[in-house]
């Protein structure tokens, strides 16, 4: 079974329904297990509640989200903390670095809007949600 794990930027393209959505929809319809880590879903959440969504509906529009949120524990930790020197040239956040450690831990593919994770030098499938610019 094929196993997404997306980051926040796919999160919100998914919700705002921006360019790429379709990709999105297509993972989600296939049969395969989707991931989010729990720092990707406190992006997310402070992202919406920055543009007004009070915490109760908060809690309820993330909770909706057909994702498996997956603990930022310890070994996940390190493992993102070991991926700073790999990608701090290109600008990656503590989040995008999460999210590419659990996909690597799950052998899954990382979702993405964001282009900046194009030619990292990672062993790791990163699949971009947006269209490319031309």
């Amino acid at each position: 079974m094929t196993r997404y794990v997306w980051d926040a930027s796919a999160v919100l393209v998914y919700l705002r329904g921006e360019p790429g959505v379709d990709v999105l929809e297509t993972r989600l319809a296939e049969s395969s297990e989707h991931y989010l880590c729990a720092v990707n879903l406190s992006e997310v959440a402070g992202w919406l509640n920055e543009r007004g969504m009070p915490a109760a509906e908060l809690q309820a529009f993330t909770a909706a989200l057909d994702l498996q949120v997956v603990a930022f524990d310890r070994p996940l930790a390190l493992a993102t903390g070991l991926l700073r020197t790999a990608t701090k040239a290109r600008g990656l956040s503590l989040g995008d670095r999460a999210c590419l450690a659990l996909a690597k831990q799950l052998g899954a593919t990382a979702l993405t809007a964001d282009r900046a994770w194009l030619n990292l030098a990672l062993d790791q499938a990163i699949e971009l949600t947006r269209p490319a610019t031309t």
